[in-house]
């Protein structure tokens, strides 16, 4: 099973057209709000080894988030093309049964979004979840995954100097999940945690750096990078437009299209076999 490339780790966004509008960054979030996800090229062949690797792995997940927070894991098969990896984090400040539910979530969408590939990953606004046949964990990636930034707001030298202080707390503080506000100021940010204390601190500059650099006056600017992400608003809801990598494609966007539309074509002709029904149930009476 070939790669073209290991340094990605986020994908194509999908189910955008449901869920254009998201929250701001704050403890109020749904946690199931869709973020950023998608799924790679390759396939597995079904009632394959790693087709039940890939299960076991997935429920691992599920089961731990009922206690932990974070978990990985690596499931070996009896060749190399078979073994899985993954993991799983929930946002810092969830609690367990929250983290377990969003957890979840997040597997149950992938299966529909990502069948039968061998790599997929999602993220939610309480949860990130991901699995692939390469490994990646314990490896440090700051590829920009999903940038968007507000309208500009201005240039006001107090507010900037405001969101340069929230963000600067971020930076200055330790631990992998951050949060810190001044004014309407809000800032949150995170490393998966597979990062070491060195390898974090150094994701988390990489994000926050790129936040200033690139939001300038927005006023609100959120950066993912493979493996951590930053964010601040300064309230008020936004939109998340796409991101696209080379590992990964659309595949998984058009795939819950067609799902989508067979549904609704379902629906559709069961509606009208129940309105032929009566017609012809009433006329035979």
């Amino acid at each position: 099973m070939g790669r073209t490339t290991s340094s990605t780790l986020l994908l194509t966004l999908t189910f955008l057209f449901s869920l254009s509008s998201l929250p701001s960054p704050s403890l109020s979030d749904s946690t199931d709000a869709f973020v950023i996800g998608g799924c790679t090229q390759e396939k597995y062949v079904q009632d394959s080894p790693y087709e039940s690797n890939l299960n076991s792995l997935l429920t691992s997940l599920v089961n731990s988030a009922t206690y932990s927070s974070y978990n990985n894991y690596t499931i070996m098969g009896s060749s190399t093309q078979d073994v899985v990896y993954g993991l799983y984090q929930c946002r810092g400040d969830l609690s367990m049964p929250d983290c377990a539910t969003c957890v979840a979530r997040a597997v149950s969408q992938l299966g529909v979004l990502c069948a039968q590939t061998c790599g997929g990953a999602l993220q939610l606004q309480g949860c990130y979840v991901k699995y692939d046949n390469t490994t990646f964990l314990g490896v440090e990636d700051k590829t920009v995954v999903l940038k968007k930034c507000g309208p500009s707001v201005g240039y006001d030298t107090d507010a900037m100097n405001l969101r340069d202080a929230v963000l600067g707390s971020l930076a200055g503080t330790s631990g992998l999940y951050r949060v810190g506000g001044s004014g309407n100021v809000q800032g949150v940010a995170q490393c998966v945690g597979d990062l070491s204390v060195e390898e974090c601190q150094d994701c988390l500059s990489e994000a926050i750096g790129r936040l200033k650099s690139d939001c300038g006056t927005a006023d609100y600017g959120d950066m993912f990078l493979a493996k951590c992400y930053a964010r601040y608003t300064t309230g008020g809801p936004h939109a998340y437009s796409k991101a696209h990598s080379d590992k990964y494609t659309n595949d998984g966007e058009k795939t819950f299209a067609i799902i989508v539309g067979i549904l609704a074509g379902v629906a559709l002709v069961i509606i009208f076999l129940a309105f032929l029904g009566k017609v012809f149930g009433g006329n035979g009476k």
